[in-house]
């Protein structure tokens, strides 16, 4: 037998192993009518994601570089600021908990999301302490589309101090006492960490779906409460020290090693053209979801906040893991065809479901 016919068996194996179920779109419509009003918190790092636009000039006497004419600045949330957005634009009751320096671009996050209706009594500013920014130097000219030239990263230089984190901690407490669900956005700054998550959830009452997206080895959270996770293929490469792409055994190993290693009820594998995984407990064979859409993304920036926030908001919807894995890949499907950091609005994710539904009557 050639490797080739191998190879092909192989995958058709692994193909059978997984489960292709038809999703009720009406059911999943109405789920998302559910997302309005629904009290979510956000707990994590804040990101300002700032875009500096402006046109090629020249090339510089100096040095072999462009000169960039600078036209426009523009900050926007990035990181889990952009989770929390996309929270509140899905039509929820987001009430965000983080950290931001006292500085403008820690001003500019504030000032958004009081300007949108977000409560920012849980954004808590520490003097001394950088707020995350990425700074994207993007040119083009009056007719065309700007591109990216150059990023710049600020970043703290550790974690924020021990009393701003008592602030955090009291505030996370508080805020979740009438929480309907929790979503963790860990990008590595400090803000979030395994042992603020189970000091928070250890007096609640209630069970409420608690998930995480965190870029960095999400399995030390493991026994802290968590009950999903979102992460994406790279980060569940990188977990395990192993290469993926078109394996789907091994993918269907680490994503069940993952989800058995910290008790989830459900993981959520992003794998961008080649859509979504979904990992359930109890013995249910995984879900290969196609990407939504078209397959030529547009822009993936922040496109992992966008399917943390889909798929939290319809678990605190009571959707099943199943249903909320479509609902999430509707919406990281709208938002990779926007340029930059966006969000997908209640509205747009309705269309497009109902949009589904009047192409299958059809």
């Amino acid at each position: 037998m050639t490797g080739e016919k191998m190879n092909a068996e192989k995958l058709a194996t692994e193909k059978s192993s997984s489960r292709r179920e038809s999703v009720d779109l009406a059911a999943l419509a109405e789920i998302v009518e559910r997302f309005a009003g629904k009290q979510i918190v956000l707990f994590g790092d804040f990101v300002a994601d700032e875009f500096q636009f402006g046109e090629i000039s020249r090339v510089s006497r100096e040095a072999p570089v462009l000169i960039l004419r600078h036209r426009e600045t523009r900050v926007v949330p990035g990181g889990g600021a952009n989770a929390a957005n996309n929270f509140s634009a899905l039509g929820a009751k987001v009430f965000p908990v983080t950290v931001v320096g006292d500085d403008s671009a820690g001003s500019a996050l504030t000032q958004y999301f009081r300007g949108i209706g977000v409560s920012s009594s849980g954004i808590i500013r520490e003097k001394g302490w950088t707020t995350p920014t990425k700074a994207r130097f993007l040119a083009g000219w009056a007719h065309t589309v700007a591109q990216q030239v150059l990023r710049v990263d600020r970043e703290p230089r550790g974690a924020p101090g021990d009393s701003v984190q008592s602030k955090v901690a009291k505030r996370l407490r508080a805020v979740l006492k009438k929480a309907e669900g929790l979503a963790v956005s860990d990008y590595g700054f400090g803000v979030a960490s395994p042992a603020g998550v189970r000091d928070a959830l250890r007096g609640l009452k209630r069970e409420i779906p608690v998930a995480l997206d965190a870029r960095y080895q999400i399995n030390a959270y493991a026994g802290c409460g968590i009950t999903t996770a979102t992460p994406n293929e790279a980060e569940l490469e990188a977990l395990h020290h192993t290469t993926i792409g078109r394996n789907l055994g091994e993918l269907e190993r680490r994503g069940r090693a993952t989800l058995k290693k910290m008790k989830l009820q459900s993981l959520l594998v992003t794998r961008g053209s080649h859509g979504m995984a979904l990992f359930e407990a109890a013995g249910k064979k995984i879900c290969h979801l196609p990407v939504h859409g078209s397959d030529q993304a547009v822009d993936v920036t922040g496109a992992g906040d966008t399917v943390l926030a889909a798929y939290t908001l319809a678990l605190a919807c009571l959707a099943s893991p199943f249903e909320a894995a479509h609902i999430a890949n509707i919406a990281g499907g709208l938002v990779v065809m926007k340029r930059g950091t966006a969000t997908v609005t209640r509205g747009e994710l309705l269309a497009a479901i109902r949009g589904e539904v009047s192409g299958g009557a059809a």
